[in-house]
């Protein structure tokens, strides 16, 4: 038999790597790498000066109070003017929504971390302009919440208290809203409930009664809108009604009887 060729390759027979081959390629990298401040098998570069994290926008350090993009943990990151352009942008997302009072958009900003130097400068400017009225939010309101839900002034003074709407500035919003209109509203109301209203006069006229207190209705009020929509219900109704004495019960309530 012939003999077989030497093998050749990583064999027991292999040549040694010839100058300048791979292992010495690989030795001349990691010298580079070294020399040009890579990062070594501590975590720090050669020289010592942590340049892999700072060429990546950030200071070495790890979860327990690392310095990230050059800001510590609690420090403020925005300028006073990007706050205010942070503030604007929080007013009309908001405004967006519905419209609003001073005191809303001053409790929204707060709760987004807006100092309360920035947030007076950017509502007041508002306040310039006419974003925020207050007072033709109050008018705005009184109208709406009247027609649409059929709520009385108390009520209605309750809600713009809530808001932030001043006293005075409610006040005439409400004075818009007189006692007739008011009464005819009440007496709607209960017509509207009346047609599907079930039990006896007396049990009906008590849920009536209330329906209209938990909209802010005076006792007198309610009390009339409901006897005298009874009397025209039916004879039972309005013998029923017919035995109310308004001015009496709502005496009662504590209401002064109506002149």
């Amino acid at each position: 038999m012939g003999r077989r060729g030497a093998r050749t390759g990583r064999g027991w027979d292999a040549s040694p790597p010839a100058a300048g081959g791979t292992g010495a390629r690989r030795s001349r990298r990691s010298a580079d790498r070294t020399t040009s401040g890579e990062t070594t098998s501590d975590g720090t570069t050669s020289d010592g000066t942590g340049a892999v994290a700072a060429s990546r926008g950030r200071r070495p350090g790890g979860a327990d109070g690392a310095v990230f993009d050059g800001v510590a943990p609690g420090a403020p990151v925005a300028s006073p003017r990007d706050e205010a352009e942070a503030a604007r942008e929080i007013c009309l997302r908001q405004l967006a929504v519905r419209p609003r009072t001073r005191a809303e958009l001053a409790a929204a900003l707060a709760r987004r971390g807006i100092s309360e130097e920035v947030a007076a400068q950017v509502l007041d400017r508002y306040d310039e302009v006419g974003i925020i009225d207050d007072a033709a939010f109050a008018r705005a309101w009184v109208t709406s919440r009247h027609t649409g839900r059929g709520l009385a002034r108390r009520a209605l003074a309750n809600e713009l208290r809530r808001r932030g709407v001043d006293g005075e500035v409610a006040s005439e919003a409400l004075g818009e809203l007189d006692e007739e209109t008011e009464a005819e509203t009440a007496r709607a109301l209960v017509d509207r409930k009346l047609r599907s209203a079930r039990g006896e006069p007396d049990a009906v006229f008590r849920r009536l009664v209330a329906m209209l207190a938990r909209k802010g209705y005076p006792p007198g009020v309610a009390i009339r809108a409901v006897r005298d929509a009874l009397a025209a219900q039916s004879a039972e109704a309005a013998e029923f009604a017919a035995q109310i004495d308004a001015d009496a019960l709502a005496d009662a309530e504590g209401e002064p009887p109506e002149r």
